[in-house]
């Protein structure tokens, strides 16, 4: 059977849809290679079992995922990293899936291969990054790495700074112009797929929730506000809560638009979770 290689592993984040295309080139490539085949290679009683994998029929275990590699003809580096890509996959939560795509990314082939991948997530895990594209709209905005550096609260480095704005750049969320004059750009983030994107927001998510307690601690309370409510609410309570929060949500961002010359960057978190469940058996 030949290597898995000729299709590069590393340039997939989905490891069904990287079994699928290693099926289909070596079924063009043999005629004699078929599920059977594999089954036999792999050690399994199940003449189908790649296909019901392929198709999301059945999932894989960590000896069954390095069984596969084996089969498939991956070296240690490729074996390794489609194991880690199975539990990436079927992680349930989203702290696992953070876990796995930490795995992922820290492999030298997937970051030659998932360049702007990268650049996504450190937008989205650093909580400066997203200040940094917001300081841009001011007028007197400087792309000096200094001068951003001591304007965020609390202070980054000028390091971090540069670093933010060289993500920015790789995105397009900053644009430099002929004259050099760096501006926000109208670029939306690179879609990355569902799995990763989830991974992405929720890592954001977390950032700037720690960031909202840290606040509390930093921030005079005059210049801040951390409050909350706790109800009680019917079948549709859930639904009618999130509209109306999804409604100011659009409101604030229209009032940003009337600001002349914004001077300062804030951040508004929304948090809606239940504190109740009813009984499975109930």
């Amino acid at each position: 059977m030949g290597k898995a290689a000729t299709i590069d592993v590393f340039g997939y984040l989905d490891y069904r849809a990287f079994l699928r295309d290693v099926y289909l080139a070596r079924k063009a490539a043999s005629a004699s290679f078929s599920y059977r085949a594999f089954s036999r290679r792999a050690g399994l009683k199940s003449p189908n079992y790649l296909k019901l994998v392929m198709d999301g029929e059945r999932n894989l275990t960590a000896p069954m995922a390095a069984r596969f590699a084996k089969a498939l003809g991956l070296d240690d580096e490729s074996g390794g990293y489609f194991t880690d890509l199975v539990a990436f996959n079927q992680a349930r939560t989203s702290s696992e899936r953070a876990a796995h795509y930490a795995r992922l990314s820290s492999s030298t082939r997937y970051r030659k291969t998932h360049r702007l991948d990268l650049a996504q997530a450190a937008y989205y895990a650093t909580w400066y990054v997203p200040v940094v594209r917001e300081l841009a709209a001011r007028s007197d905005f400087q792309d000096d790495p200094v001068w951003i550096a001591a304007r965020t609260w609390p202070p980054i480095t000028r390091l971090e700074a540069a670093r933010a704005l060289d993500v920015l750049l790789e995105l397009g969320l900053l644009v430099r112009d002929d004259d050099g004059k760096v501006s926000q750009g109208g670029k939306a983030l690179v879609s990355t797929g569902p799995e990763l994107h989830a991974v992405h927001i929720a890592n954001y998510h977390r950032t700037m929730m720690g960031r909202a307690a840290e606040s509390i601690d930093l921030i005079p309370s005059a210049e801040r506000d951390i409050s909350s409510l706790t109800l009680g609410v019917g079948e549709d309570g859930v639904r009618r809560l999130k509209e109306r929060i999804q409604r100011f949500r659009r409101e604030l961002l229209e009032l940003t638009l009337l600001e002349d010359d914004p001077k300062q960057v804030v951040q508004v978190n929304f948090q809606l979770f239940p504190l109740t469940r009813e009984p499975e058996d109930a």
